[in-house]
């Protein structure tokens, strides 16, 4: 008896989604039972956590904070990503700065801490969007610089002195060879980048911000709204799964299929 190789697939497929579907429930269920066993303000229940997610999305206020969290990420994540690409361009092309920049700069910021940035911002610039937006890209940064050196280094010399015998203009060579074989390493760099920046953020929002999902975690924290708390959790969650797998993986996919990389 011999068995089709796509329905074997299909079926396996469909019990790993309902193994997952059913770790949902019941992760579910334990939280709810033991929530009934709970003061509403140590552990709220599904039940309670749902409303005030649908009082959260009514009220425009709250949405704004929201937007702001967005906004503090998104400029982050571009503004790391510019200085991470312009250091590791800079010690590519420049052997004079290579040990400057792989050897102390990127080391000292891998190594400093998201709240000692956060806490020599809020000196620096006060409790505002550049504060949140300098600690987080500071986090970020030496993520830019590692992978995008790790492509730069992945280049075929050969590729490129063939360009340049080709070419007089090095711009255009660097646009046509080296961006096209720097785009899975940019891409590596944009999806690490967005699913740290998020950890980053609620930090730098809470001890620095004075609007965001990191603002209302302590304003929740001093009126005990725990639910609240697992509002904004839910929405961070939610909103990193679903551009990671709808936006991202996307894109991974066809990564893959022009690069022939996993």
């Amino acid at each position: 008896m011999t068995t089709d190789p796509a329905a074997a697939l299909a079926a396996l497929d469909r019990r790993r989604r309902a193994a997952a579907h059913l770790f949902t429930l019941a992760a579910l269920a334990a939280w709810a039972l033991f929530a009934a066993t709970q003061p509403a303000y140590v552990m709220p229940g599904p039940l309670d956590v749902a409303a005030s997610l649908a009082a959260f999305l009514a009220n425009p206020h709250m949405l704004r904070h929201m937007a702001q969290s967005l906004f503090h990420v998104g400029a982050a994540i571009v503004l790391s990503f510019l200085l991470g690409a312009a250091l590791a361009l800079l010690a590519h092309y420049a052997p004079l700065f290579r040990l400057m920049v792989h050897g102390r700069i990127t080391p000292f910021l891998n190594s400093f801490s998201g709240i000692g940035w956060t806490l020599l911002a809020v000196l620096w610039f006060g409790l505002n969007p550049a504060t949140v937006i300098f600690a987080i890209s500071m986090v970020l940064t030496p993520f830019a610089i590692i992978n995008l050196r790790a492509g730069l280094d992945a280049l075929d010399p050969e590729l490129i002195e063939m360009a340049r015998s080709f070419g007089r203009r090095r711009g255009r060579g660097f646009r046509l060879i080296v961006l096209p074989a720097l785009q899975p390493f940019i891409f590596a760099t944009l999806r690490i980048s967005f699913g740290v920046s998020w950890k980053v953020a609620l930090t730098a929002e809470l001890f620095g911000g004075n609007a965001g999902f990191g603002y209302l975690f302590n304003l929740a924290r001093q009126d005990y709204d725990t639910p609240l708390v697992f509002v904004v959790i839910v929405l961070i969650v939610g909103f990193v799964y679903a551009v990671d797998r709808f936006v991202f993986a996307a894109v991974q996919t066809r990564l893959t299929r022009h690069y022939g990389t996993p």
